[in-house]
C-alpha cells in the first residue's frame, strides 16, 4: 500500500515517501507525512525530521490515479501538508534524489532545508496540463531562485538539473555519497548549531526593474502561448509574488489555478495526458504477458519511410539491416540516414562520436538471406497488395521461427497479408507516420491471428523507440487513414460547392490544425490518395466521385513532389502558392456537375470536416476497431496535427455536446452534394446523444 513510512535514526525521524513508480503525493502519502510530522513533534527524543523518497526518487508530484476522484481533494491536501511542515517546531529537511517535480518540488519548498544529489532533476510542469503550480510553487520558487529563473521554469514546465541552482537558496547542500545518511548528518548539524528554521515564505522577493521586466515577459509569453491561457496566468501568479504579501500571493495563485481548472484548454490537455497512458492497456493482453527479445531489426525498403523507420531503432541502440533490391536505392537511404545524424551533430543535439556509434549499427543488404536471424522485420514497400504479399511469402520462407513479421501498410487488409504466410500469429501491422523518425504516432494493427505476445512485444518496442502506440483492428485505413478520408472528402465537396482551397485550409488552421486538409494532401502526395480512391471506386461503385481531386491527379499534379497540386510550389520551397490553373479546373468541374457556387462560412467548413472525423470515429468504435475513444484522440493528436488544446476529435465532440453534433449532422444530411448516407449519425453517437452521455 502506498504510504509515507516512519522510522528514526538517532535523534532524527525519517519519513520515506513510498508510492511507486514516482512517489506520487496521493492521499495515503499526504496523510502519512502529516502523521509522521505530528509523531516527531510529540517525541522529545526526535530533534529533526528528514523527508526522502523511496526507490531513488523524491516525488513526481500529484498521484495521477487520483485525478477526478474524491481523494484528490480530501484533507490533508498538499497545501495543508506544506502548512503543517512549515509550522513544525522542529527542522524539516527534504532529501532530494531522482525526480522532484510539480507538487514534489512544492513539498520540498515547504521544508526548512533542502539537500540534493547532483543527479537530481527539478520541474514545475503543471503548465503542460494547462494549469499552474497550485500549492505555493509560484510564490516560493521566486523567493529562492529569483524572479526570472522561476518564471522561466514555471512558464516552460521544463525539467532542469538540480545543479543549475547551485549557490541559490533552493538547496542548502549537495550530497556526493549516501543521500539519506548525508541528510541525517545535515539534520544533526542544524540541531547542534541551533540554526533558526528557514521558512521560504519569509524570504523577500523583488526585481530591480519589475515593471519593464514583466511587460517584456508578457509580450514574449503571449506570442509563445497562442491559444493556451496557462502561461499568461503563470506570469500573473509570479507577478503576485513580487507585488503582494505572501498570503495574498498564495490566494492569487489559488484563484488563478481554479480559473484554469475550468478552461476547456486544460480539460483537453489533461484528457490527452491520461489518454496517452491508456493507449498501452489492451484488455485481453495482461501486463505480465511474456515478450519476445528484439536484438536485431530488419527494414525492407530504403526509401524515405524505410530509412526513417530504421533511424528509430538506431536511436535506441538496436542494430538494423535495411534491405533494398537496388544498390542505388540503398545508397540513397544510407545517405539520408547519415544526413539526419550529421544534422543533429551540426545543431549540437548529438556528439560526433555518438552519431558514429549509431551509424555503426546500420547494415545493408540486397538479399533476403540477411534476414535469417532478425527478431523483427518491418516492410515499407509500395502500397500494393500483390507486392506486399510477395514480400511476406519470402519472409515466411527466410526468417527464423518466432521472428515478428510487421507491415507498414497504411490501408491494406493485414489479414490477407498474414494469410500468405504459414505463421499468421507472428504477423502484425506497424504503421509509422512520415517522417517516421519524427512523428510520435505508431498504429499497431492487430490481425485476426496476431498472437498476444507479439502484440505485447510490439507495444514494448514502441516505448523503446519513443512512440505513442495505438492498437487498431483491421479495416480499410485502420483508425487514422479511415477517418481522414471523409475529412478530406468533405473539404473536396466544399470545393465543388463554392469554397476555395485557401479558405478551406485557412478555416481549419484557424481552428488549430497544424495544416489544412488540402495542404496536407499536397504534402502526402496526391497520387497516394488517388490510388486509394480508384481502389475504393472499384470496390464501392455507389461511392461519390471526387471530381476536382481526380482531375488534378489526371493532370499529373501530385502536390509538393511535382511542384503542383491544389497549390503550386517553387523549387526548394514548401510555401503553398495560389494557382489560377486550379481555379480553372474547379470552375470547369462545377460546370460539369451543374453546381452554382454558393458562399460557405468558415464555421461550416470546420464543422463538416471535424464532425466527419467524429462520425467515422464513432463507427470505428461501434465496430471495435479502436479500443476506446481516447485512443482515437491520441491518433489525431500525435499523427494528424489535431490541435492539442482541443483534446482530439472525440473529446472535442464531447465538449461541444453530442446532441449539438447530431443536430449539425441533420443539416448536412439535407445537402444533395454530400456522400449518400454518410451524415446518418453512427449508432453509437446517436445512442450517446439520446442518453446525454459522452464518448470519453
Amino acid at each position: 500500500m502506498s504510504d509515507a513510512h516512519y522510522e528514526t535514526q538517532g535523534n532524527t525521524a525519517l519519513i520515506r515517501l513510498d508510492n511507486p513508480p514516482v512517489n506520487g503525493l496521493g492521499h495515503a502519502v499526504r496523510r502519512g507525512i502529516v502523521n509522521g510530522i505530528r509523531r516527531a513533534e510529540q517525541d522529545d527524543s526526535v530533534r529533526a525530521v528528514v523527508i526522502a523518497g523511496a526507490n531513488g526518487s523524491f516525488s513526481g508530484g500529484a498521484d495521477i490515479s487520483e485525478f477526478g476522484t474524491p481523494k484528490m481533494l480530501a484533507e490533508p491536501t498538499l497545501p495543508t501538508v506544506i502548512n503543517i511542515i512549515e509550522t513544525s517546531r522542529k527542522p524539516v529537511i527534504a532529501a532530494i534524489d531522482g525526480n522532484c517535480m510539480g507538487g514534489g518540488l512544492e513539498l520540498a519548498l515547504g521544508c526548512h532545508f533542502r539537500i540534493s544529489t547532483r543527479g537530481a532533476s527539478v520541474a514545475l510542469p503543471e503548465v503542460k496540463l494547462g494549469l499552474l503550480p497550485g500549492a505555493g510553487g509560484t510564490q516560493r520558487l521566486p523567493r529562492v531562485v529569483g524572479v526570472e529563473h522561476a518564471l522561466n521554469l514555471i512558464v516552460s514546465g521544463t525539467t532542469v538539473p538540480a545543479t543549475m541552482f547551485e549557490g541559490s537558496a533552493l538547496f542548502d547542500a549537495y550530497s556526493d555519497g549516501e543521500l539519506e545518511a548525508d541528510a541525517v548528518a545535515l539534520a544533526g548539524q542544524i540541531v547542534a548549531e541551533g540554526r533558526p528554521l528557514k521558512r521560504v515564505r519569509d524570504l523577500r522577493v523583488s526585481h530591480p526593474k519589475a515593471e519593464p521586466f514583466f511587460l517584456y515577459a508578457r509580450n514574449g509569453i503571449r506570442q509563445m502561448a497562442g491559444a493556451y491561457p496557462a502561461p499568461l496566468k503563470c506570469l500573473e501568479a509570479v507577478r503576485a509574488a513580487v507585488d503582494q504579501p505572501f498570503d495574498e500571493g498564495l490566494q492569487t495563485e489559488r484563484r488563478l489555478f481554479a480559473e484554469l481548472m475550468q478552461t476547456p484548454e486544460s480539460a483537453a490537455l489533461r484528457h490527452a495526458f491520461f489518454a496517452e497512458r491508456k493507449t498501452s492497456k489492451i484488455p485481453d493482453v495482461p501486463a505480465d504477458t511474456p515478450v519476445r527479445e528484439i536484438r536485431h531489426v530488419g527494414v525492407i525498403g530504403a526509401g524515405t519511410m524505410g530509412s526513417g523507420i530504421a533511424i528509430n531503432f538506431l536511436n535506441a541502440g538496436i542494430p538494423v539491416t535495411i534491405l533494398d533490391m537496388k544498390q542505388e536505392s540503398l545508397d540513397r537511404g544510407v545517405a539520408h540516414i547519415r544526413s539526419v545524424y550529421e544534422g543533429r551533430v551540426k545543431k549540437g543535439k548529438m556528439k560526433q562520436d555518438e552519431a558514429e556509434q549509431k551509424l555503426a549499427l546500420l547494415h545493408t543488404a540486397t538479399d533476403y538471406d540477411a534476414y535469417r536471424d532478425v527478431d523483427l522485420v518491418i516492410e515499407a514497400v509500395f502500397e500494393d497488395m500483390g507486392v506486399k504479399q510477395q514480400v511476406f511469402e519470402t519472409l515466411d520462407a527466410t526468417c527464423k521461427p518466432g521472428a515478428i513479421l510487421a507491415s507498414n501498410t497504411s490501408t491494406l487488409d493485414l489479414n490477407r497479408i498474414a494469410a500468405c504466410t504459414g505463421r499468421p500469429q507472428d504477423v502484425v501491422g506497424m504503421h509509422f507516420f512520415s517522417p517516421a523518425n519524427v512523428m510520435k504516432l505508431l498504429e499497431v494493427v492487430r490481425g485476426d491471428a496476431t498472437a498476444k505476445d507479439v502484440l505485447a512485444t510490439v507495444m514494448k518496442i514502441a516505448r523503446t523507440i519513443r512512440k505513442t502506440a495505438v492498437v487498431s483492428g483491421v479495416c480499410d485505413g485502420f483508425i487514422g487513414n479511415r477517418m481522414v478520408l471523409p475529412y478530406q472528402r468533405e473539404a473536396l465537396i466544399m470545393l465543388e460547392e463554392g469554397a476555395s482551397p485557401e479558405q478551406i485550409d485557412r478555416a481549419i488552421e484557424d481552428f488549430g490544425f497544424v495544416m489544412g486538409p488540402l495542404r496536407m494532401a499536397d504534402l502526402a502526395g496526391g497520387d497516394i490518395g488517388w490510388a486509394i480512391r480508384k481502389r475504393q471506386y472499384a470496390e464501392h461503385p455507389e461511392m461519390k466521385r471526387l471530381v476536382i481531386a481526380d482531375r488534378l491527379c489526371e493532370m499529373g499534379r501530385f502536390g509538393q513532389k511535382t511542384g503542383a497540386g491544389f497549390y503550386r510550389y517553387e523549387q526548394g520551397r514548401r510555401d503553398a502558392l495560389h494557382d489560377p490553373e486550379v481555379d480553372r479546373v474547379i470552375d470547369d468541374c462545377r460546370r460539369e456537375l451543374g453546381i452554382t457556387p454558393r458562399r460557405i462560412s468558415d464555421r461550416e467548413i470546420v464543422e463538416r470536416c471535424v464532425y466527419a472525423l467524429v462520425n467515422e470515429g464513432a463507427r470505428i468504435l461501434d465496430e471495435g476497431i479502436a479500443q476506446r475513444a481516447s485512443d482515437i484522440d491520441m491518433v489525431y493528436l500525435t499523427g494528424y496535427g489535431f490541435p492539442v488544446y482541443r483534446g482530439g476529435p472525440m473529446h472535442y465532440a464531447d465538449q461541444v455536446g453530442l446532441m449539438n453534433v447530431e443536430r449539425a449532422m441533420e443539416q448536412f444530411r439535407a445537402n444533395p452534394h454530400v456522400q449518400p448516407g454518410f451524415w446518418e449519425p453512427a449508432p453509437l453517437l446517436a445512442g450517446l446523444a439520446a442518453e446525454g452521455k459522452t464518448f470519453n
